[in-house]
């Protein structure tokens, strides 16, 4: 059980089938039955290691979105905390060891809604927002490969099933893409035909809907489909978001240099915003241990010859909120 479990979690973290019966193909793979793939699936998310299967779109292709932080007293994180994460908007929400000590994401259905909420944030915990949109990204995973006695066997991308592929042109048939993302945004059903599980919902066919998921990762809309795991309950005990003050003629080279990392899952360039904060280049880096994440540091530091480019590394503390974007139904 504890290779399959591997073996799942490496190999289906990407390239899901889009397949009428998805798990049916998964389960030929690792030379098992769906049923058994299914329940495994079902126990890892039940016990935090998934947070869900399913889509991990790509930043501001969907609705609005901002990373934001404040800076609050310690004593009064545990209180403040929760009155951010009451907000459906908010789905990432962690204490970071920085004087801004509370970063949380915000997801919302368009930028009116999105300021809206940022001002009543604002509002409601009585501090000043620090928003920091995305400006371009240069390498967005968010994969975490687990320790196997062998190296996985690569998969092949399944690609999508036979069928003509469905336009918006097709007419009311079609699947809606707002309707289909508010229907996977929480991700897909863990059933044997979860496509055809969705189009019932929706109201058209199983194909539209395969089709239609398709079409959004062609279009980069979707960045990958597949099983999100969660870093910290899978043994990546430390995290830290490592900020970088760059030159703007320097921010595309360095930031395509650190998305290369191999312990690094996420690199964008963010505003700076003046006197407060003077980062423009944010990458996520991930280890076993705080010494794991020091190390990988001092790796891009020394081998990017980045020694003169003032940076601060901002560990993750207490995790008050983790769950998928909602881009739909936050009201």
């Amino acid at each position: 059980m504890e290779r399959l479990t591997e073996r799942l979690l490496n190999d289906y973290q990407r390239n899901f089938p889009l397949l009428p019966a998805p798990f049916e193909h998964i389960a030929r793979s690792l030379d098992t039955d769906t049923g058994t793939v299914l329940e495994r699936l079902r126990s890892l998310q039940a016990t935090g290691a998934v947070s869900r299967v399913g889509p991990v779109f790509r930043p501001n292709t969907v609705g609005a979105s901002t990373l934001a932080a404040i800076a609050v007293p310690d004593a009064l994180l545990k209180r403040i905390a929760p009155v951010i994460n009451a907000f459906p908007q908010v789905n990432h929400n962690y204490e970071r060891e920085h004087r801004y000590n509370l970063w949380f994401v915000v997801t919302a259905r368009d930028r009116h809604e999105l300021d809206t909420t940022l001002k009543r944030i604002e509002e409601r915990v009585g501090y000043p927002v620090l928003s920091l949109p995305l400006v371009r990204d240069y390498h967005i995973d968010l994969g975490f490969p687990m320790q196997l006695a062998r190296q996985p066997e690569p998969v092949a991308d399944p690609g999508h099933a036979p069928g003509t592929a469905t336009t918006a042109a097709d007419g009311r048939d079609a699947a809606d893409a707002e309707d289909l993302i508010e229907a996977i945004q929480d991700g897909l059903p863990l059933v044997a035909r979860p496509y055809l599980h969705i189009a019932e919902r929706l109201g058209c066919t199983e194909q539209q809907v395969i089709d239609r998921l398709g079409e959004m990762l062609d279009a980069g809309v979707i960045k990958r489909l597949g099983v999100v795991v969660r870093h910290h309950e899978l043994g990546y005990r430390a995290n830290a978001m490592v900020v970088w003050d760059v030159p703007d003629a320097e921010v595309d080279r360095l930031g395509f240099q650190l998305g290369r990392q191999d312990c690094v899952t996420l690199c964008y360039q963010r505003p700076r915003r003046l006197p407060d904060w003077p980062y423009n280049l944010f990458c996520m880096v991930h280890g076993k241990d705080r010494d794991d994440v020091l190390a990988c540091v001092e790796r891009m530091v020394e081998g990017l010859g980045l020694e003169r480019i003032p940076r601060s590394v901002l560990f993750s503390g207490r995790r008050f909120k983790q769950r998928g974007a909602r881009y739909r139904g936050t009201h």
